[in-house]
């Protein structure tokens, strides 16, 4: 990892004003879809100043509000994102970019081959900025250094001053994002695609951007994740939510009896689980994406990939909606 754009993004940060109270859908809309499509979330400032960052495009805003909102989701402090985002800003320009030195990808260039991640998880946004705050979060002292040290601590740059030229933006960045506040818009049935995915919750979006990052990766019974060279289905399912921060039991046959279950008569909504079986035996669970398709683990010899939920002869059972609330 380390500086791949120069002076060009250098360039950013040069007295970047707001533009207060302008374009806060725009901001949003590469995280949760557009703001116009049913089903996306309506993003407002909610009594809190924001608005767009002169000389950033959408896409550029888009991935500020990625990395802002997977730490607040982790509970890291408004100083971490600061860091973050300086340090994407000097990694890629606030790009997910699908190219980099050797094996660098993604918004913070991390390198599949040093262990933070495949290469689909690593250009998955919310994954690659679940991993920076992971590891900033780990550093001993990380609240007391400099933004740039404290980037470093995480990036170990061959350009160990690179982030300090990227502080003054950065915190103009997360100024005019952090104050977003989102509400579910009415629910779509979803697109079926990893690249335009709309959901009615920021946790259905986590999950299925989670899981999207795992494609490839092959079914292993008993897996928990790249630890275990894979997954199997409902751990597949397990750690996607996990990454949303609901906490679902281990076992398709466990996550279908705790429920809630998808209301009688109401379509499947992204994000929901499907399930496989009969009352009796649950012995299959994927993840809902929309367009009658669904991403899972589907068995041994396969890898994670997308797929109908309906296929010929599929036992489809029912489906739930996780929720951070009790099973009654």
């Amino acid at each position: 990892m380390g500086s791949k754009l120069g002076a060009s993004v250098a360039a950013l940060v040069l007295a970047i004003p707001l533009l207060i109270g302008a374009g806060v859908a725009g901001i949003i809309r590469p995280l949760f879809g557009s703001s116009a499509a049913a089903g996306a979330l309506t993003c407002t400032p909610d009594g809190t100043p924001t608005g767009t960052v002169v000389g950033l495009t959408a896409e550029q805003m888009g991935n500020a509000a990625i990395i802002v909102a997977v730490g607040k989701q982790r509970g890291v402090p408004e100083a971490g994102w600061v860091i973050a985002i300086a340090a994407a800003m000097q990694e890629s320009g606030l790009r997910n970019l699908y190219y980099g030195d050797r094996d660098s990808l993604g918004l913070f260039q991390q390198r599949p081959s040093m262990g933070w991640g495949t290469p689909h998880q690593v250009a998955t946004p919310t994954y690659a900025a679940a991993k920076f705050f992971e590891h900033l979060t780990a550093t001993p002292n990380w609240q007391t250094m400099s933004v740039n040290d404290a980037a470093q601590a995480v990036q170990g740059s061959g350009f160990p001053n690179a982030y300090a030229q990227h502080e003054n933006a950065a915190r103009a960045i997360v100024a005019a994002v952090a104050g977003v506040r989102c509400q579910p818009a009415p629910a779509t049935t979803g697109t079926g695609d990893c690249t335009n995915i709309q959901t009615a919750t920021a946790a259905a979006m986590t999950a299925i951007n989670y899981a999207c990052g795992q494609r490839g990766l092959p079914y292993v019974w008993g897996g928990n994740g790249a630890q275990d060279g894979g997954f199997d289905c409902s751990g597949l399912t397990t750690a996607a939510y996990a990454a949303a921060g609901l906490a679902l039991p281990r076992t398709a046959d466990a996550q279908y009896r705790a429920g809630p279950r998808v209301p009688a008569g109401q379509p499947l909504l992204p994000g929901d689980l499907v399930f496989f079986g009969t009352e009796q035996h649950v012995h299959h669970v994927g993840l809902y994406l929309g367009a009658g398709l669904m991403i899972d683990a589907p068995d041994v010899d396969q890898v994670i990939k997308i797929e109908p939920y309906l296929w010929a002869g599929a036992d489809f059972l029912s489906g739930t909606r996780p929720t951070s609330e009790p099973a009654p």
